[in-house]
């Protein structure tokens, strides 16, 4: 039987904020993480990051995943609401193309195309980010817009509504479901390939992940994909509470 979603899910959100306050805790303690290191980690002599503190490494991985983000909504919806308009609904092949293009390389490979054209530091990982996780925002744009009915569009052109109001009242809250699907997914990816940073000159949570790997040190290792792990999952939930609050009459299964 389905049912509609309740309006304003207060204890989802509650819970959902505790988790990320949880999460700031524990990323904050540095001596908890390098105590617990020693005790399961004794014969390693570096058992935790020197260089930066893991909250500092935590919130540079947040701000090149918030940049990277922002870029990939504007751009992504963008396109997929231009390529689905008369005027540009002829290069919609070639949208999807130039959008595929960025997950037919490893990310890694798109990290180092990306260095030639705008250098080393955050401004490459960020273009090499965006790139890498545009196709899935901008092809579930094309999809959701796609998905309204010729019936329904019908119905707005014989109501009166321009083409503007057709989109913000019509096709828009249509497609929004998939629109926000397509950012949750971009949003997981972006947080996992951001651990490949380091590699093009910038920090990140990849910073001591990289580190340990360079020093066969699993305790470095750790101190980096754990809270990546933690960042993805609290990413995928939020973006689950945040569908369900814009989303609230779609339907869900009891």
């Amino acid at each position: 039987m389905n049912r509609a979603r309740p309006d304003r899910p207060l204890g989802t959100v509650i819970g959902l904020a505790a988790a990320w306050a949880a999460f700031f805790w524990l990323v904050a303690q540095q001596e908890l993480w390098g105590a617990t290191m020693r005790r399961l980690f004794p014969q390693v002599s570096t058992p935790i990051y020197e260089r930066n503190t893991l909250w500092e490494l935590t919130w540079q991985h947040l701000g090149l995943t918030a940049t990277a983000m922002g870029l990939v909504i504007v751009i992504g919806v963008g396109l997929g609401l231009w390529a689905t308009r008369r005027q540009g609904r002829e290069f919609l092949p070639l949208v999807n193309n130039l959008t595929t293009v960025g997950q037919t390389f490893p990310p890694i490979a798109v990290l180092f195309l990306a260095l030639p054209l705008v250098g080393f530091g955050g401004t490459g990982a960020i273009a090499a980010l965006t790139l890498y996780a545009l196709l899935p925002v901008t092809r579930s744009t094309v999809l959701g817009l796609q998905a309204v009915e010729a019936p329904q569009l019908d119905a707005a052109q014989g109501l009166g509504l321009s083409p503007l109001q057709q989109l913000w009242r019509l096709e828009v809250p249509v497609a929004l479901p998939a629109i926000l699907s397509g950012i949750r997914t971009a949003l997981v990816l972006t947080i996992a390939t951001a651990t490949l940073a380091p590699m093009v000159g910038t920090g990140g949570l990849g910073v001591p992940i990289i580190a340990g790997l360079g020093a066969d040190n699993l305790a470095l290792i750790l101190q980096g994909a754990i809270p990546v792990a933690l960042l993805a999952l609290l990413g995928e939930l939020s973006m689950r509470t945040l569908e369900r609050w814009l989303t609230p009459w779609r339907p869900t299964a009891e």
